[in-house]
């Protein structure tokens, strides 16, 4: 694919940008990119997290407390038209912010997570159609030190928050959305890396209190981050109805271990089976992106001509030309580089012209 659609959000100059996440404001129809900003390619050199959008340039949030902020994470409360962002600083904070309104003070949730060695995101939370705000994170336990994803949730538009059940496998960071079949029964879709292995497929049910592993990913072993992202069936499904697909990106070239090459986007087009469980059905790739790695989607990557951490941009792609791309080939496949891809964009534009870079 051309360049046509990818535009530089943060470009290195000296430091290095990592870990995106990336949230579309439909009503303010803006986009949101954040990352940690590092002075090298170790992630315990993280000195801030930094925001891009188009809009004018100003101060955001300052961390002067010494510690490095990390794993951003979104999270829209629609009602309230409040947009929560999520991260690790030593403990676990979160800030939020209203239409133009500035950022607010922190609030720290450390308190309520069930272990000491944890992490949010990173990535994107979700808000369910039963109005449940979810949050991915992933916790160490005390016991035998073995990593389990599991989340954060508020069923009261954020005011008060809580942790939900682990995953039984072994898993770490992992992102979330929610599918439904073409009657609306819907359940939690959860993709997170297994620690030295194949990423996990696991799944949420409508009550919340069953958090279960379902497949492994086994064309795909390597790697770290992957992203998730469910959207209505579009009209060329015989059965739209209320069915929502999905869309996964990861790379699809990994000669050694950590290497992160040709960033590939995945379709499930039936995310739910007839029994009323997650699928594990996927396409094969379309590579959108060659080197290190109407409605539209957009994808925030880690990506470069020498090195993954020369610069983090956005790709924006339409459904129409990801029927045209996406092989056909269906895998019974159930499939880390750090990417992550937004909501639908419904704009004719392409995403962060003119941005600026704020520090929060």
């Amino acid at each position: 694919m051309n360049n046509i659609g990818k535009t530089f959000v943060f470009k290195s100059n000296g430091e290095v940008f990592r870990i995106p996440a990336l949230y579309y404001k439909e009503n303010e129809k803006k986009l949101f990119g954040f990352t940690e900003k590092q002075t090298s390619r170790h992630d315990s050199s993280a000195v801030a997290l930094v925001m891009s959008t188009g809009t004018p340039e100003e101060v955001v949030r300052k961390c002067p407390c010494g510690y490095r902020p990390m794993n951003p994470c979104t999270v829209y409360e629609k009602d309230t038209q409040t947009l929560f962002l999520f991260f690790n600083h030593v403990r676990l904070h979160y800030i939020t912010k209203k239409n133009d309104d500035k950022w607010s003070e922190f609030t720290d949730l450390t308190d309520l997570l069930p272990t000491d060695n944890w992490s949010v995101g990173p990535g994107h939370g979700i808000q369910t159609e039963s109005g449940r705000m979810i949050v991915p994170a992933y916790a160490y336990m005390k016991e035998n030190n073995i990593p389990h994803s599991f989340y954060i949730y508020s069923d009261d538009k954020g005011s008060t928050w809580h942790y939900g059940a682990m995953l039984d496998k072994t898993s770490g960071e992992c992102e979330m959305d929610e599918v439904s079949d073409i009657t609306g029964d819907s359940l939690i879709y959860c993709n997170a890396c297994n620690k030295g292995g194949f990423r996990v497929q696991a799944e949420i049910d409508e009550s919340f209190h069953t958090f279960k592993s379902n497949t492994l990913l086994k064309e795909l072993d390597k790697g770290c981050q992957g992203s998730v992202i469910s959207f209505p069936a579009q009209p060329e499904d015989a059965e739209t109805s209320q069915k929502k697909c999905l869309l996964f990106s990861h790379p699809t070239n990994q000669k050694i271990a950590w290497q992160r090459l040709d960033l590939g986007v995945y379709l499930s087009s039936s995310p739910v089976n007839s029994n009323g469980n997650c699928s594990g059905e996927w396409s094969q790739p379309w590579v959108i992106n060659q080197r290190h790695s109407d409605g539209w989607f957009a994808c925030l990557m880690e990506c470069g001509e020498k090195s993954a951490t020369d610069e983090i941009a956005c790709q924006v792609f339409s459904y129409e030309e990801l029927l045209l791309k996406i092989p056909w080939t269906r895998l019974n496949s159930k499939g880390d580089g750090a990417f992550s891809i937004a909501a639908l964009i419904l704009w004719n534009k392409l995403p962060f012209q003119n941005s600026s870079v704020y520090s929060l």
